[in-house]
Parts: C-alpha cells; sequence; structure tokens
C-alpha cells in the first residue's frame, strides 16, 4: 500500500509540473541540446514568440531551382519542445529537392499549388505518388524521400514536422558536398571521376 502512495504522489507531482510548464519559449542565446533549447525566463516572453511572420515564398534561383522557408525552432522560439513546426516548399518548374532524410521527424506535405511528384524508399520498396492541390503525403521519419516539381508551372506545397528541429541531410552535397577525393567517391558510387568532380564543382566539393 504505502508502495502504491508513493508511485501516486509522484504521478501527481509530475503532472503538476507539465501543467506549470505549458510552454518553454526558447532562448536562443543559449546552447541547443537533444531535448531543445533552455527556456526563456517567462516575464520576458511576449505573444511575438508564438507567430511566425514571412511564411512567403522563397528564391527558386539556386542549383535545385526550389525554396524552403522554414518556420523551425531557430525561426520560431514558441515551437520549442512543443514537438511541431511547418515550412513552405516552393520548386519552380523542372526544379526538384533530392533525395534526402530528416533524422529526427516525420513531415507531412501539404499540396497546395502545381503538381509535385514525391515518394519514399526503404530497402524492399518505394512509395511514390503524383500530388495535386488538396493532396497530402507522409514520409516517415528517417526515411530517404524526394519531391520533383512535375507540372508545368510553379509548385507550392506547406510542410508540417514532428519536431521543432527535424534536421536534413540531402544525400547529393552528402556525396558531392565534401572533402573526400574524387577517387574514393567514385569507387562508392560507381560513378566515373569525371562525373564525380563536374558534381563536385556544382555543390562545393573539393576535388
Amino acid at each position: 500500500m504505502k508502495m502504491i502512495y508513493v508511485l501516486f504522489l509522484f504521478a501527481l507531482l509530475s503532472s503538476t509540473n507539465a501543467s506549470v510548464n505549458d510552454f518553454c519559449v526558447a532562448d536562443l542565446k543559449g546552447p541547443d541540446s537533444p531535448s531543445g533549447y533552455q527556456c526563456k525566463p517567462i516575464s520576458s516572453v511576449t505573444a511575438d514568440d508564438f507567430v511566425f511572420h514571412g511564411f512567403v515564398a522563397g528564391n527558386t534561383t539556386n542549383s535545385f531551382n526550389a525554396a524552403l522557408t522554414s518556420a523551425f525552432v531557430t525561426d520560431f522560439p514558441g515551437v520549442n519542445g512543443l514537438g511541431i513546426s511547418a515550412a513552405r516548399l516552393d520548386i519552380a518548374k523542372g526544379g526538384s529537392i533530392p533525395m534526402h532524410t530528416h533524422p529526427g521527424a516525420t513531415e507531412l506535405l501539404i499540396m497546395v499549388k502545381g503538381e509535385i511528384t514525391a515518394g519514399f524508399m526503404t530497402p524492399t520498396a518505394l512509395y511514390s505518388k503524383t500530388l495535386k492541390p488538396g493532396d497530402l503525403m507522409v514520409f516517415p521519419q528517417g526515411m530517404l524521400h524526394f519531391q520533383v516539381n512535375s507540372g508545368k508551372g510553379k509548385a507550392t506545397a506547406f510542410l508540417a514536422f514532428s519536431s521543432a528541429n527535424p534536421g536534413a541531410q540531402l544525400l547529393d552535397l552528402l556525396l558531392f558536398g565534401n572533402a573526400l577525393s574524387s577517387d574514393t567517391v567514385a569507387q562508392t558510387t560507381f560513378l566515373d571521376v569525371a562525373q564525380v568532380k563536374k558534381l563536385k564543382a556544382r555543390f562545393g566539393g573539393k576535388n
């Protein structure tokens, strides 16, 4: 009986603490950690901490002909510790978001304009679909996935993530934006050295 009472008291104290700490606006001046940023003092929290401005189209003039406008914790301190964030994706005609993963979050894509062919893959299967306005697609955490503008004009989608800081690892940048020798990259990707050097030049890698 005494043990049950102790467990009940512990649960009560835990729930009380949770109700007191309804939110934890990020103190971006402090260090980040696996559990997020430290909280700003409640006395310095304002309504502006819970509002993000500038969720508009980004500049798609780049190697991928695409732009991501992020509302992650570093842009939007109010989402710290809430397990959610957002982004806007704009892809010009012929553009794409190359193969990439989000180590820290599941992604939900909400189509707004145009047409995007998107998909993710596992070691045994490919799950791909052409999406139009009103369609949604989910990409499970850590899965290698992509988005390609397969329409005749600009494509726009809103993205939601199950983390305030989802992180991203782009395969092209990992392979060709580094200082690993072109010979080694060629050996491990089955591309020829000339192709590797061309891609390294495009993505800022060193030969």
